[in-house]
This record gives structure tokens, C-alpha cells and sequence, in this order.
């Protein structure tokens, strides 16, 4: 199978797909942070290069529902510099959808878009199923959302059990991954790679992509 892996950069799930014993390269603005096939640049000019698979991870940043305060016109808190807001970050919006909709439309039979619960979901379609690390062995808790075409929904392969946390009262107990601290938020602290880490696709994931979309060809 010949698989495009859009929008990655940690090469994980083309890496994945090698493994597997098939032709993968990954593509992104960012080089790659790991050996192996890589186009740096925009993805949008090799979409039709006669790929059997694409795997898009497309940036989330203006996708997501967090920060939903930052597109309003008149600010009130305080925000990092270069934060787009009102009008600029609105617009950037848009871009974000047309970027995913160019690659719904791609010239591939068989195609994936990965993203964070966000305005996907009401600008465009449901996705097709969520998924969560802790469903395919990895010890963290993230809901994504997964887009199909041509693809079955990914089975989970192996649960990363939770601990219990007690609340902050002493009453009651909830479940808790090891990315999460006691009050549910994640554990990663603000950084300016921040956006990075978070980005990057659990290996639990990208094993079950390989095996289990991997075996169609």
C-alpha cells in the first residue's frame, strides 16, 4: 500500500506503516523529527501523486472548541503575544475548515482525518467514531474524533487502565490516565512546544492504523 501520512512531523504513524512492510511517507511544513521518507512543504501539491491511503492529522489550533473567548471582537483577559482574536482569528478559522475540506476531496480512495472534538463536527460532518489512547495501550485519556472514507472504524486493540483519584473534598472518587492531573486538566505545563507534544499521535494508534488499515490492501 502507498500511504500519505499529512500534517506529521514526529513520523510515527508513517514509521508504523514502514514497519508494516509498506511504501509511506509522511508530509508536513515541519522537517521531520525522525529518518525516513519526508515531504517538507505543502501537502496540498502532492495529494495527487497516486497514494492508496492518506492518514491527515490536520493543525487544530482554530479547529478545537477551547478558546472559543479569543474570537470575540472586544477582549478582556490577557493573552499571549501573537494571539489571533476577533475578525483575524475568525478568518483563520475559515482557512483551517477549507484546508480539511481540500483534503476530504483529495483523489484517494481510502482516507482518515484525525482531530480534537471541535467545529468539524457542525461545519462539516460527525465523525465517524472516537477514539482514545487508553483504548490501544497507551497510559493517557484524549477523545478524537476520526473521519472515514473507504476505511472501517478502528477497533481498539489494548485498555491502559486508569487510577482512582480522590477529589479534592475527600467524597468521592473519579478515573484518571497518567496525561491527566487529580482535577482532570492536562499535566503538560504551558511551554513553547507545548502545542508539539500534544499534537503528536499516540504510538498505540499509529500500530493499530498500520495493522488494521494496512491489511486492506
Amino acid at each position: 500500500m502507498k500511504v500519505l501520512v499529512a500534517c506529521e512531523y514526529s513520523g510515527r504513524v508513517r514509521d508504523a506503516f514502514i514497519a508494516a512492510g509498506h511504501e509511506a511517507m509522511s508530509c508536513d511544513l515541519l522537517p521531520s523529527e525522525s529518518t525516513g521518507p519526508h515531504y517538507q512543504g505543502d501537502v496540498l501539491g502532492v495529494l495527487d501523486r497516486g497514494w492508496d491511503l492518506m492518514i491527515a492529522h490536520p493543525p487544530c489550533t482554530y479547529l478545537t472548541i477551547s478558546a472559543e473567548w479569543a474570537y470575540k471582537d472586544v477582549q478582556t483577559k490577557k493573552m499571549k503575544p501573537g494571539t489571533l482574536i476577533g475578525q483575524a482569528r475568525r478568518g483563520a478559522r475559515e482557512q483551517a475548515i477549507q484546508f480539511v475540506m481540500s483534503l476530504a476531496s483529495a483523489p484517494i480512495t481510502r482516507i482518515a482525518i484525525e482531530n480534537p472534538v471541535g467545529v468539524l463536527s457542525t461545519r462539516w460532518r460527525e465523525p465517524d467514531q472516537f477514539i482514545q489512547p487508553y483504548e490501544y495501550g497507551d497510559d493517557a485519556s484524549k477523545k478524537t474524533c476520526l473521519w472515514l472514507k473507504g476505511l472501517p472504524r478502528l477497533e481498539p486493540t489494548a485498555f491502559a487502565p486508569p487510577r482512582l483519584a480522590l477529589s479534592t473534598d475527600g467524597r468521592s472518587y473519579s478515573l484518571r490516565w497518567g496525561n491527566q492531573t487529580d482535577s482532570g486538566q492536562n499535566k503538560e505545563p504551558p511551554a513553547e512546544d507545548r502545542w508539539k507534544i500534544r499534537s503528536e499521535t499516540f504510538s498505540g494508534w499509529a500500530t493499530a492504523m498500520a495493522s488494521q488499515w494496512g491489511s486492506l490492501a
